[in-house]
């Protein structure tokens, strides 16, 4: 990088935080409520909740983590995205409902009206614990080292400055300041993965056009081009094996990782609140619909200039001598001057909305679910106290960030196999508190306390064995998830608990528009599995 590339990045540090500071204006004598504050009160409108949900989901865990992926075990890794689509659909139709009818701040907040505050006290310390220990921490330092590839700059040092930019822009406007800004940060994004694929591909056709380069990268790697990966035993091939366990086949579609994307997009509250905010349910069920589109195209961003990357290594670009973390970070250096700059603009926008997101989240989980359970204080106190934990939690995961991830070959598959510790539990309390009329808070506290067991305890008899039939995170999970259900079941009473949601076929009923959007996008992704070799 240069001077012009160092000037487009401070441009656009400037203007980013000029306008999420215009935005979060407020006329003169009101102070913003709370419901302002971690909810843009209520006033989102689909297509900032669309590309919002997608500027919180892609951060650089996704960018360097699953380009990463894709560098050594090919395009499977867009797995993630595609389904993705489909669980947002899901989601839009089936959970959003009842959680903008129940008119709640957080997801905990609706687990204390179903069942009560022992439960959303719980899920509310396991949230807590997952932003702070695993995905704050992931973004922080995937972050950190692609500013420190590209610049020189120390790891710790980038880590502050990151954190410090997300405050910049969203400590004082909260969720609508993050919501609006982020139309910019994935427009930037998007601009920033086609730009470097098609780079890439021109370089591997020697300059005769994108569509030759991809062309020749289909018939040169086939073998990175399976959308489900093949089953090879450990003894006959260790590093396909590896593969195969972040990735085992056909159970990517039937199995674990739908436990995964559900908690994810249905039940995880920093990308859940977007939908909250919502004008309507219409206006969320549209965003989402939206999101799903951007997903579709998110695969050309995070996974294929890793797969570029495979032709043009130890030719056009550096060897990467086995560190996959470099793969994007080295791809940029294919890019002149300014638009590097740019693109490194878009790496950093994708980081920033990410840990803006994230901590503005954190804040109000504490905020609403834990502080004002024991203190009856005004909204401004609240909006207060939320900025602080915003500080405090980005602190505390910059501390942790090289503790658990200095030494990862993979940070994106850790915030895959921790956070399945978690989801299969979280998942399985949503689930219970909307359709599982029986349940109880004791029921749910004990199918929730067996799971949580059970995963580590597989975690930890998988760590311990060569080979294992359960050796795959997601199969850990769906194991996790069934006992959850399983213990609850047994423990719930015959009849209809007094707080159920009363829930009716209506409430369920979407637009036009909602369902044509979604039929599209299925028959979409349907193509896609069809189209490469080894999807069926």
């Amino acid at each position: 990088m240069n001077s012009l590339d160092y000037f487009i990045v401070g441009i656009y540090a400037i203007v980013l935080v000029g306008i999420a500071t215009y935005i979060s204006l407020t006329k003169k004598g009101e102070k913003k409520t709370a419901e302002d504050y971690f909810l843009a009160g209520r006033s989102l409108p689909w297509w900032a909740i669309g590309t919002s949900l997608i500027a919180a989901n892609i951060a650089a865990d996704q960018i360097i983590g699953m380009n990463g992926d894709a560098y050594a075990m090919g395009i499977a890794i867009a797995t993630y995205e595609w389904t993705a689509a489909i669980a947002l659909i899901v989601v839009g139709k089936f959970l959003l409902p009842v959680y903008l009818k129940q008119k709640v701040f957080t997801m905990p907040q609706l687990l204390s009206q179903r069942y009560d505050q022992n439960v959303s006290t719980l899920l509310a310390i396991l949230m807590l614990i997952m932003y702070v220990m695993v995905i704050l921490p992931t973004i922080l330092w995937l972050g950190a080292k692609a500013v420190n590839n590209l610049t020189g700059l120390d790891l710790i040092v980038s880590m502050i400055l990151l954190g410090a930019l997300s405050l910049a822009y969203s400590l004082y406007g909260g969720l609508k300041a993050v919501a609006f800004t982020d139309i910019i940060q994935v427009t930037l994004l998007i601009f920033a993965g086609l730009f470097v694929s098609y780079v890439g591909l021109n370089a591997i056709s020697d300059g005769n056009g994108v569509v030759e380069g991809f062309s020749i990268l289909l018939s040169e790697y086939p073998q990175k081009f399976d959308a489900l990966l093949p089953y090879v035993s450990k003894a006959e091939n260790p590093e396909a094996y590896s593969n195969y366990v972040k990735l085992p086949g056909i159970w990517v579609l039937i199995g674990g990782m739908w436990i995964a994307h559900f908690y994810y997009w249905g039940t995880n509250q920093y990308i859940t609140q977007r939908a909250l905010g919502g004008k309507s349910l219409n206006e969320a069920q549209n965003g989402l619909m939206f999101a799903g589109f951007l997903k579709l195209l998110m695969p050309v961003v995070v996974v294929l200039p890793g797969l570029i990357a495979v032709a043009l290594e130890g030719n056009v670009i550096d060897s990467l001598e086995g560190d996959r973390s470099r793969a994007y970070p080295t791809m940029l250096s294919l890019l002149p001057n300014g638009i590097l700059g740019l693109t490194f603009a878009a790496l950093v926008a994708a980081i920033v909305s990410s840990l803006a997101s994230l901590s503005n989240s954190l804040s109000t989980i504490f905020t609403m679910d834990i502080y004002r359970n024991y203190n009856d204080v005004e909204d401004d106190k609240l909006v207060f106290v939320g900025r602080v934990v915003s500080v405090i939690g980005l602190i505390a995961s910059i501390v942790v960030a090289p503790i658990f991830l200095g030494s990862l070959d993979s940070a994106f598959q850790y915030v895959q196999e921790y956070m399945g510790l978690f989801s299969p539990v979280i998942l399985f309390v949503f689930l219970s508190a909307i359709f599982f009329k029986q349940s109880t808070s004791s029921s749910v506290l004990w199918g929730s306390f067996v799971a949580l067991i059970a995963g580590i305890v597989m975690k930890l008899y998988v760590a311990n064995t060569s080979e294992s039939l359960i050796e795959p995170f997601m199969h850990q999970m769906a194991i996790s998830f069934a006992l959850a259900f399983i213990v609850s079941t047994l423990l719930s009473p015959k009849n209809e608990n007094d707080k159920v949601f009363k829930l009716d076929s209506n409430d369920f009923k979407t637009s036009k528009l909602f369902n044509f959007g979604s039929t599209a996008i299925l028959v979409v992704i349907a193509g896609i599995y069809v189209y490469f070799d080894g999807a069926f």
